[in-house]
This record gives structure tokens, sequence and C-alpha cells, in this order.
């Protein structure tokens, strides 16, 4: 008899459900796909219905149910924060009560409610162990040091360990308010970006400025310790209490109030954006060299929402002792119901590890006859064609400057489209990226687009010497090959996915009929959607 665990991420952002079967995920999906509510927060009601679907089992089948952290020790910090920053907490402690007293801290009851008939166990991890083994146990790596890093799980907002076969020790933490992912949100939110949302913007905005706020940052707003540990200078920011993540003394550090959204940036944005971006990689490059020091390990499996900051992770691999990262392609809350099912089922089961992830396909995927159906009741003109034919077909199209629409395969899990659901195009044309930002995407002309390559030309083309096949590394265009200005940012890098064949091949024999053409072993590679939406 097969063993089934489901893990749970829901209430605050990014809510999923991932289904593992012996230990190997059988699907794994974002509410927000299936709702098309952008960082869907609620009960993933309907992400549940799919993996169980996938799995061919209805809930009494489960064998255990896990949620990716505990409520009741996250309640527990709100109120010590709320009494200890009262009266100003007032107005947040007003908001948030209504929530937890309705629906969060019933969250055993609920899962039974949604899951009728089930009656077995329902566990619950903390919310930086959900991360840990997130990153470790699906990893290729027996043994690894492990770094999470976020905005707050209950009290953690980053946590250090090692994993050792199916066990995970996390041996120091940094507790809120300090909080490497809140500050980022916090300069987020101060450049006019929504929180929790577009952080990624500032990294993309970071490289058109100057860190010249860097030293300042560093000497009165953050202290970091030699072991990574750092406190921030909590007099800057609100976010501990109240409705907004800065005050009128950060505003005064920068010389002005938040940007509003939507208006025109200038220089002096992009100098804050380069600035934060800094101390973020400063901050975890010594964290990521402590847990060397302390370990001796060279392999580093990463998870938290800050563990997406690809640039970052690309310095890890150059500038630290690590040889060897994985970094958990949903890295964010979603990820947490991967982690718990893994921690529940490997830890706690003590059952062995299955080989680790080669991709992150774990979504639905529909048959050619559905999608003929679905086009023919909306009147979608279509023609089916050979694989071979539909390859040539289509390389030819991108290489002629026409903008693709790529639906294949099972959905990705987690944020980056990999090829499965994917907007294609040429990176060799310059214009392209104003194209798809303004006419297709309708987002800001300042964001950069990714290139999808080939994995075995990726160095001939890109400063890297490892896969990347979860677009969470960024690495420089070499001299030689900058003719490709669609997919390389204002200081040359690109975020970048590694393509195989084994993982992707119909994606993988399209760059490569479209390298026949071209002799450029690249797409451009976005997400299938447009702004605001999921």
């Amino acid at each position: 008899m097969s063993e089934y665990v489901l893990g749970l991420s829901c209430f605050y952002h990014d809510s999923a459900a991932a289904l593992l079967r012996d230990g190997k995920v059988v699907a794994a999906c974002q509410e927000e796909r299936l709702s098309r509510k952008k960082h869907d927060a609620g009960f993933p009601s309907r992400a549940v219905k799919y993996v169980l679907r996938e799995g061919g089992i209805s809930p009494e089948q489960l064998d255990a149910v896990g949620f990716y952290d505990k409520p009741l020790l996250k309640f527990e910090r709100m109120l010590s924060t709320y009494i200890a920053t009262f009266p100003r907490s007032f107005g947040s402690f007003r908001k948030a009560m209504p929530v937890w007293m309705k629906e969060k801290l019933w969250v055993p009851s609920l899962i039974r409610r949604e899951l009728r008939p089930y009656k077995g166990p329902i566990l619950f991890a903390e919310h930086h162990m959900s991360h840990a083994a997130s990153c470790f146990l699906v990893s290729p790596f027996e043994e690894s040091a492990i770094l999470t890093v976020d905005g707050v799980g209950e009290w953690a907002t980053a946590s250090f360990g090692v994993g050792k076969g199916t066990d995970i020790t996390l041996f120091k933490e940094i507790r809120f308010p300090h909080s490497l992912g809140l500050l980022y949100s916090a300069f987020t939110y101060y450049l006019g970006f929504k929180v929790n949302s577009a952080e990624y913007k500032v990294m993309g905005l970071a490289p058109y400025g100057k860190p010249v706020h860097f030293d300042r940052i560093m000497s009165e707003m953050v202290h970091l310790n030699e072991d990574g540990s750092f406190k921030l200078d909590m007099k800057y920011f609100s976010y501990d209490y109240g409705l907004t993540m800065t005050n009128g003394l950060f505003s005064e550090f920068f010389g002005g109030p938040p940007r509003k959204p939507e208006t025109w940036m200038t220089a002096r944005e992009f100098d804050i954006a380069a600035s934060v971006q800094k101390v973020c990689e400063e901050v975890v490059l010594r964290m990521v060299r402590y847990i060397h020091k302390e370990t001796g390990l060279t392999n580093l499996s990463m998870a938290g929402g800050v563990a997406l900051n690809c640039v970052a992770n690309g310095r890890v691999i150059r500038e630290t002792p690590m040889k060897n990262l994985f970094v958990q392609p949903a890295a964010g809350d979603a990820g947490g119901a991967v982690g718990v099912a893994h921690y529940i089922y490997n830890t706690l089961h003590k059952r062995p590890r299955t080989e680790g992830w080669t991709h992150a396909y774990l979504g639905p995927e529909y048959e050619d006859d559905e999608i003929a159906g679905y086009l023919d009741s909306r009147g979608i003109p279509h023609q089916a064609l050979p694989r071979a034919e539909l390859l040539r077909t289509t390389a030819r199209l991108i290489s002629e400057g026409n903008v693709i629409g790529w639906f294949q395969g099972r959905m990705e899990f987690g944020p980056r489209a990999l090829g499965g659901r994917s907007i294609l195009a040429d990176p060799r044309d310059a214009k392209m990226r104003d194209t798809l930002n303004m006419k297709i995407k309708f987002r800001e002309g300042f964001r950069p687009f990714a290139p999808s390559v080939l994995a075995d030309k990726a160095s001939e083309w890109f400063d890297i010497d490892c896969d990347s096949p979860y677009m969470l590394l960024v690495a420089q265009v070499r001299e030689g090959k900058r003719t490709i200005p669609a997919v390389t940012h204002v200081d040359n890098s690109a975020r970048l996915q590694t393509v195989t064949r084994d993982e992707s091949p119909l994606y993988y024999d399209l760059i490569t009929e479209f390298e026949k053409i071209t002799g450029v072993p690249i797409v451009i590679n976005t997400s299938f959607n447009v702004r605001g939406e999921p």
C-alpha cells in the first residue's frame, strides 16, 4: 500500500498544496494559478482538489496532512509585539485580530472541514523547518548546509542548519523584528512597489543605480555581525507596530517621502534600490561564509523568500567556499507545502529519501483534445502540427520577430515560467524587450527578461559553470557573446534558465531548432501572464 502525505501552506501569501506518494512529489500547485487571484492567501481548496485528483485518491486515503507553520506560535509573537509597541500598535492590532479570530486560529478544524471525510493526523512544522525541508530533502545532497531567509515565520526570520540523510538540525536563528526579508520589503514599500509581491522589481531596478547609501545603511540602520546575524535599528521602521513598513525617520534618512506607486522614477530611486540590493547580498554572503566555517560543508540548500534573490545567489556560488547550491524553485511560502510533507514523511516517519528534484513541472497538464475543445468553444482558429513541423514552424516564427505563447506539458511550481507556460521571443532583437514590456505584459519598462539557454551551451554564452534549471542564478553575458540585447540587463547580467533534453525535451528541441536558424542557442522566456495576474 502506498503512503500519501498532503502538505498545505496558506493564510499569509502564496497558498499551495503538495502531495507525496511514497516520498515522491506527485503534484504541487499554487492556489493562485487556479483561482486567478495573484498571491492568493486563502485555503488552497482548488489546489488540494487538483493534487488529489493527480494522485488518483480521495481525502480519506491520505495517511497524514501537514501544515507549514505553527499558528499559535505566530499568534504569540504578534500579541507580544502588539503589547510591546502599544499604543502605536492599536490600529494594526484592530485590523489583524478579526482574521485571526475567524480563521487563522482554527486551522485544524478548517482542514478537517475542507478534507472531509479525512480522519487522520494533522501535523504542524515550524515555518523555517518547512523551508529547510523544502530545500534539503528534495536536493541532490546526502549532506548539506541549510540557509533559510525570509520576512518572518513564527519568530524566526532566518535559520542556519545542517541536513544529513533524513535529519535536519537548525542550530542558529535570527528573530523578529530583525529580518532581512522585511528590510528588503520596507525598501520595496518606500520605492512605491507592492510588499510581498514586487521585491523582484527592486532587484531588477538596482543595476540602474549606484549603492551610494550602502555605507550609511550599514552604519546607522543595519548592524551586521561576523556570524551573519544582525540587528536593525527599529526607529526607522513601523512594520512591527503599524500598517506601513517605514516611518518618518526612514523618509528623513533618504530625504523625502515614499515614492507614490506608478509615478516616474529618477536616479534617486535607482540608487536606493542599488543600495538595499547590496545590503542584501552582503548579509547573505556573510551568513553563508559563517555556515561554511561552522559546518565545513560545501553543499548548500536554500529556501525562504530571500532565496529568490538570484543576484545574491549568483554571488554565493562565485564568492563563497560553497561549491554546490540547490535553491527550492518555490522558495517562498508556497514551497512550505512541499517542505512540511517531506518533513513528515522523511524526518518524522524516518522513511528514506527518493531521488532529488531535477525539474519543477509539477502542476496540471491538458490533453490535445481538451485544448482543441477549449479553442473551438471560444471560436479561436487552430491547427495541429506533427512534432517536427511544430518545432520548425515555431522556431522560424520566433526568428522572424514574432512573440509566441508556449503552452505544453505540466505547469511549473514556483514563481518562474520554465518552458511549460511561457511567452517566447528572439533575444537578438534589441527592441523586443520594449515590445514585450509595453505591448504584451503591460509592465514597467526597466524590467529585464530572462534567457532560456541549452544547458550544454550555457558556459559559452554566460560566465557560469553550473546548471541553473530554475532561473535562480544571475551570471554575466560573456564579452564576445553580447549579441542578445533583449536578455542582457543594463549591467550585462542575465537571470538564466539552463534547459536539458532529459527534463524538457520539447522545449530543448525548440531552442535547438532556433539555434539551427540563428546560431543562437537561446530564447527569451517570460511568464505567460500580464501584469497583475498570477
